[in-house]
């Protein structure tokens, strides 16, 4: 139960819900049973049973005791008034007007404690889903390149929404059907110990039927959200890839691949469903037992002149034991529902623990402007086992253009990625202004850093919003100047809204070398100091090539760039190259002495030109 109740931790501040929801649930459950306590003086009218007798001593007013006696017998003392004056006619009036009041209180509570419950149920969800959506932006690059996407989006919107059906709906188990519980066999009680004795059997035996079978349903559940996890992954990899999917005529075996886990998913829920669709019958069944078990016995003992019951007030026993079976049946099934809230409130709890490798020291300090250099002293990095770099000493003045090159796998994005913080290194450290990087604040960093990949990231939404990504009300005329800049204005300006046209998902609706100025354009508005261009060229076209080229030059104006670059004309005017191979600085230095050298930048360059 602990991860019940982080969950419903969720909902604080309770103290704005809870002392307001019990009150109504109290008072619903109180007029529920005013319902029920006034069908026997109602039986006793319908079956002539009020004898002289009693109506005398019921004409007593009694004294006031916070007791059900009390009130009962207060209520009689009223009912014996209305027969007086009115007659059993009358009475019988006044006994329907009591029942039709009653019901409009226990539904006008129902109502407000429902409108509550609600309320708690959306605030915890909401605080939930903040929380994992906040917690999976905190995470650094490599959590998501050990995670699956799908896995993740499935936790954030699948999980929390099985946690609001399966956890947060059955908080009223918690306070209402408990109280209503309690309340029916008060009154139960006060009609007949012995009887009540013998019903309280249903709970024990029903109670442990429905543990057993509750314990079996979490690992099911757990696999069930793990499965749907799973088609959410291959779901977002068949839209993503669905060129490559159709060209290579994949699309039977991605299909067969997606009907295994659809299958698989199906089938852990009807093994669930097996379990879970138990617990409602079993109940049922023990409570219809106990019921018959009731008539058995008090009817003997009626039958006999052996019991302190009458008969209508036996028959009103019947009803309003009967009123205690939906919410003890309720009580069962949600415990049931809640195996597989708790599943999944498990795997949502994996993310919100899971411990950040890249954050902020304590001591760590605002990064005020860049001024001198970055540096590389010593820096190995491993994504797992085996090094990706190893021992790299280099130094990047600021205003200088460094170029890395060298064959794939070399390390080159690694190097890049070390400098904005995606990752730390595993040894050695990379400095900015002669201090680490772990002295400053990752936010700080890389507001002084802009960069360009060779994939264009644009998201769905207006042009302007992609170019001023980030800022929110932006100033339209800078975002325009840095699409002149970055030679996208022309294009821009001929779509159908201009700067506030729909660009689709990924810049879908945009040519490769419109997204890549659009990128260009969105670094130019940041105006970092510091540029890393990560082959922001290489998939281009000649003209679309040119046109970006023209952009990144402008672009690199007076700034620190690390240009990472496979076609070697684009770097040749760079003020220092650094050819990496299998993780190590092969060579560096500038074009004209690398090709002097004969080494492996002047074999490239050859090879290229060949």
């Amino acid at each position: 139960m602990k991860t019940y109740f982080r969950l419903l931790s969720f909902a604080r501040p309770f103290g704005k819900f809870i002392p307001t929801y019990i009150l109504v649930t109290i008072l619903q459950v109180v007029f529920s049973l005013v319902n029920f306590a006034v069908l026997i003086p109602l039986l006793e009218i319908l079956f002539d049973q009020i004898e002289p007798e009693k109506l005398e001593n019921l004409k007593r007013l009694p004294e006031f005791t916070i007791s059900v006696d009390y009130f009962k017998s207060l209520f009689y003392y009223h009912f014996s008034g209305f027969i007086d004056t009115a007659g059993k006619t009358g009475a019988l009036k006044f006994v329907c007007a009591v029942i039709v009041v009653s019901v409009f209180l226990a539904n006008l509570f129902r109502y407000l404690s429902a409108v509550m419950l609600a309320k708690i149920r959306a605030l915890v969800i909401k605080n939930l889903r903040s929380l994992v959506y906040e917690r999976i932006l905190s995470f650094p690059v490599s959590f998501f390149t050990e995670r699956r996407k799908g896995d993740i989006t499935s936790r954030v919107t699948n999980d929390v929404q099985e946690v609001e059906h399966s956890v947060v709906s059955t908080l009223k188990v918690l306070f209402k059907e408990p109280a209503m519980i309690i309340g029916y066999f008060a009154v139960l009680f006060s009609m007949s110990v012995e009887l009540t004795l013998y019903t309280m059997l249903l709970l024990p035996i029903s109670g442990g039927l429905i543990a057993g079978i509750a314990r079996r349903l979490k690992k099911r559940a757990h696999q069930s959200q793990q499965a749907l996890g799973n088609i959410n992954n291959i779901l977002d990899e068949s839209i993503g890839g669905i060129r490559i999917i159709k060209a290579f005529t994949a699309t039977r075996f991605v299909f067969q691949k997606f009907i295994k886990e659809v299958q698989y998913y199906a089938r852990k829920n009807v093994s669930i469903a097996r379990r879970y669709e138990m617990a409602g019958p079993i109940s049922e069944f023990l409570g219809v037992s106990v019921v018959a078990g009731i008539l058995l016995v008090g009817g003997n003992l009626i039958l006999q002149d052996n019991s302190t019951l009458t008969p209508s007030e036996f028959l009103a026993f019947l009803i309003i034991f009967s009123q205690i079976l939906p919410p003890a049946k309720a009580m069962s099934s949600s415990f049931s529902n809640i195996q597989r809230g708790l599943a999944a409130g498990e795997r949502i709890f994996e993310v919100i623990d899971t411990q950040s490798a890249i954050t902020d020291a304590r001591s760590s300090t605002v990064l005020p402007s860049f001024s001198t250099s970055i540096e590389f002293k010593n820096v190995s990095f491993a994504y797992e086992k085996e090094l990706v770099l190893k021992n790299i000493n280099l130094s990047i003045p600021k205003g200088k253009t460094v170029a890395l090159v060298g064959p794939s796998g070399g390390g080159k994005s690694t190097l890049s990625d070390l400098i904005p913080r995606f990752y730390d290194p595993n040894e050695g450290e990379v400095c900015i202004d002669g201090k680490p990087l772990t002295s400053y604040t990752m936010d700080s960093i890389r507001k002084q850093m802009g960069i360009v990949t060779q994939e264009s990231i644009l998201f769905n939404d207006t042009v302007l919003n992609n170019i001023a990504f980030g800022v929110a009300d932006a100033d339209e005329e800078k975002v325009i100047a840095a699409a002149k800049i970055a030679n996208a204005h022309e294009f821009i300006a001929e779509m159908p809204e201009g700067y506030y046209t729909e660009i689709g998902d990924r810049g879908v609706k945009l040519s490769g070398g419109q997204r890549q100025r659009l990128s260009i354009a969105r670094a130019i508005f940041k105006n970092p100091p510091i540029l890393i261009l990560d082959e922001a060229t290489s998939a281009l076209d000649s003209e679309s090539e040119k046109l970006v080229q023209e952009a990144l030059t402008n672009l690199m104006k007076n700034r620190t760039s690390v240009v990472i670059a496979h076609r070697l004309s684009t770097i040749q005017n760079a003020d220092l190259i650094v050819v990496l191979q299998n993780g190590q600085i092969a060579e560096q230095g500038t074009h004209n002495e690398l090709i002097a050298r004969a080494g492996l930048y002047s074999r490239l360059i050859e090879m290229q030109s060949f």
